[in-house]
């Protein structure tokens, strides 16, 4: 059920002529007692899917931005166990689809069966590990999709097309497109190339492709997004959360778009 309401989403964004928008925050960070809130805030401002980031204290992929966030977590003693039995308590309020980011290590420290059945009784849609290739996958997809729990693949700006092909073959739920070659965090523009590759690659799957990454304005999401399927918006984001600049949020999202931000930018 819960693979289908993404893709429920997904469907019916597509119907309405509409995009995706991604929201990403770190669970935890101002304190697990204040998810709910931010939750249903990104709802109301527009968001298709909320991306939810698992503090951790080695967070290669992330930029300053994330990892100053993953710290404050930590620092309220915050765990992935604490983060899905929370979820699980709030999960009827949620009506979007919920996506974790998490490192594997956490899952691997929690186990992977316990993490794919805590994240079913959570309502969890997809998760997402970007320090886990796909030839190392199994070890966390086979439980996940016990469940009916999708496992977001990623396609970087250095792939060949023969591991685009691979990372495409059974893929479910959206591909997660990197627009930048780096770390997360907002950048100043993206060169004209990314539109080309964004377009290519989605004209070789019928899966959902969101970009990420970079995004860091309401601009530069109308404009990654008008060549895929959604964008997915984190640093900034986060940064606003952290302020509780709910208005500012609800600012980045375009018009013509419930757009769905994943990724952590």
């Amino acid at each position: 059920m819960s693979r289908m309401k993404m893709e429920q989403t997904f469907e019916s964004l597509g119907n309405e002529g509409k995009k995706a928008f991604i929201a990403y925050i770190m669970a935890g960070d101002g304190g697990l007692e204040n998810l709910k809130h931010q939750m249903l805030s990104l709802e109301a401002a527009g968001a298709s899917v909320i991306e939810l980031g698992i503090p951790f204290s080695d967070p290669v992929a992330d930029g300053p931005v994330i990892q100053a966030a993953g710290q404050r977590a930590l620092a309220e003693g915050v765990t992935l166990r604490g983060i899905l039995e929370e979820l699980a308590r709030i999960k009827d309020d949620i009506s979007i689809p919920v996506v974790l980011m998490t490192y594997a290590n956490p899952v691997l420290r929690l186990g992977a069966d316990t993490f794919a059945e805590m994240s079913d009784e959570a309502g969890v849609s997809g998760v997402i590990m970007p320090d886990v290739p796909l030839e190392e996958s199994g070890e966390f997809e086979v439980p996940l999709r016990r469940y009916d729990i999708t496992m977001i693949r990623f396609i970087t700006l250095s792939s060949s097309e023969e591991r685009i092909k691979e990372v495409m073959e059974g893929a479910e739920g959206f591909i997660y497109a990197v627009t930048v070659r780096g770390t997360t965090g907002a950048r100043a523009g993206f060169d004209a190339s990314l539109y080309d590759h964004l377009e290519s690659i989605s004209k070789m799957t019928d899966v959902p492709v969101c970009a990420g990454f970079g995004i860091g304005s309401r601009e530069q999401a109308e404009a990654v997004g008008s060549h895929c399927d959604g964008v997915i918006v984190g640093s900034r984001i986060v940064e606003l959360m952290h302020e509780n600049n709910i208005e500012e949020i609800e600012a980045l999202i375009p018009e013509n778009a419930d757009i769905a931000i994943n990724a952590s930018n």
